[in-house]
């Protein structure tokens, strides 16, 4: 049964206008509002059949020191409840000024630490939790162009960091020098992800920590999936897994058997690694988009998942409908490149007569890097939300269930390539390519930085 009621165009064999409206009839509208609903809603208090109305914030706090629901406490939907309402200002405070253009900003799992990477080898650690104090500096080794993509381990003790090379450094942040010079102050261990026959000039665009810390995923330049035994020390599995780059990877749920892989050939797959992986088959295949996936981030549940895309949509995704093979290979009668060329008019019409997406989310622009997207945290929005950077020097935030925007921020002077939301507090962290890395928050939410604006007029490279 489709869970989406979405109007498909039909008897075309290429690519046909897009014109799909969003029309609600789904389970993860029911997923969010059993996330983020008040549990008053459910109350045997409640008049029937009288409409919903929203519950002000002060009923609910009176409400739980009545002890209302017999709970001494807020639930976990009720805090999303109260918390989703409190979306970050519009007006952004920076927290550092990088060397050069900021490509990755991300907090740790329990928000108290920002790791922010530059393209200029910096990469920065920092207590947010003690006036955005930096605890670590570190000098990236051997970095080719720019750090790609950093990772922490889910103990927060150790960093990975990747570059356009098939060398993963690594390196203890639990040391006591603040300051990190490779082989000068300590060691940055290096893992090498290049197999025989695959020579050193692939590049990783991806990396990430199981949930187990054990093991290492990454997306690469040459079509391939790998994984890397922290354990064991050594290459665990290479995965020629599309065909053409894959930017970005990411495991469905915290078991780390199933993997969501994304690449330029436009294609999202799903990978069981229980079964048909040693014969280089995916578990599944989702398309619908029609221009190279830049990032897939998963909603956790081992069902659903986002993607950016370079046709300049984010799109989401039920495995639920993935089929065993391609149907159809997106032809093109344009010619761009995302690096460099505005996005063509005419391809904002377009749509994948085969789209396997459950809805479609467009405003952002997706050009000149790979710009990253992720749905808002549980604890204090029930995934309400899904945000994402844009070339256009806005942060996007869209409601997940009707595609509208419900926020968009704007300070920066350049391309927001990452952003972050933090993991309880109403605060969302942006990297741009204008050297700032930035906070915006609801009031109150923190102390505030007072680190100068100053403008740049240098042009940004892609």
């Amino acid at each position: 049964m489709h869970l989406w009621r979405r109007y498909r165009n039909r008897g075309n064999s290429g690519l046909v206008p897009d014109d799909t409206t969003f029309t609600i009839d789904d389970e993860i509208s029911h997923l969010t509002k059993l996330q983020s609903e008040s549990c008053i809603y459910n109350s045997k208090a409640m008049v029937r059949n009288r409409p919903k109305m929203p519950i002000p914030v002060t009923n609910m706090l009176l409400a739980r020191e009545a002890n209302y629901s017999g709970r001494g406490r807020f639930s976990s939907a009720d805090c999303s409840h109260v918390l989703c309402r409190y979306l970050p200002r519009n007006s952004a405070t920076p927290i550092d000024r990088m060397n050069s253009e900021a490509y990755v900003s991300q907090f740790s799992i329990d928000g108290s630490l920002l790791i922010a990477g530059s393209r200029g080898s910096r990469i920065r650690v920092y207590d947010v939790d003690n006036g955005w104090k930096i605890l670590k500096d570190i000098n990236a080794q051997s970095l080719r162009w720019t750090i790609t993509d950093t990772a922490l381990s889910p103990d927060q003790r150790h960093l990975v960091y990747c570059s356009l090379t098939p060398i993963v450094h690594i390196v203890n942040l639990r040391t006591a020098m603040t300051d990190s010079r490779a082989n000068i102050t300590e060691i940055h261990e290096y893992l090498d992800f290049s197999v025989d026959g695959d020579g050193d000039d692939f590049n990783i665009y991806s990396i990430n920590f199981s949930n187990d810390g054990r093991e290492l995923i990454a997306g690469t330049s040459n079509d391939s999936i790998y994984v890397y035994d922290l354990e064991a020390n050594k290459l665990s599995m290479r995965l020629q897994a599309h065909t053409n780059d894959v930017n970005t990877v990411s495991f469905a749920d915290q078991t780390g058997h199933v993997v969501f892989s994304g690449s330029d050939d436009n294609f999202c797959k799903v990978w069981d690694r229980r079964c048909h992986v040693a014969a280089g088959k995916a578990a599944g295949i989702l398309e619908g988009h029609i221009e190279g996936i830049t990032f897939i981030d998963s909603r956790g549940d081992g069902r659903y998942f986002i993607s950016n895309g370079k046709d300049q949509t984010t799109k989401l995704w039920d495995i639920r409908r993935m089929s065993d093979t391609a149907k159809l290979s997106t032809p093109k009668t344009y010619v761009w490149d995302y690096r460099w060329m505005d996005y063509p008019s005419q391809a904002r019409k377009l749509k994948h007569p085969s789209d396997q997406s459950v809805a479609t989310y467009r405003g952002h622009s997706v050009l000149g890097t790979l710009i990253r997207c992720y749905f808002s945290p549980v604890h204090s929005t029930g995934q309400k939300y899904i945000y994402t950077g844009s070339y256009d020097k806005c942060v996007y935030v869209y409601d997940v269930v009707t595609g509208e925007i419900v926020a968009k921020y704007s300070w920066h002077d350049a391309a927001i390539r990452d952003c972050s939301w933090h993991p309880y507090y109403p605060m969302l962290v942006s990297s741009s390519w204008d050297c700032y890395v930035a906070k915006w928050e609801f009031p109150g939410t923190s102390a505030d930085t007072t680190l100068p604006r100053k403008k740049s007029s240098r042009t940004h490279l892609h």
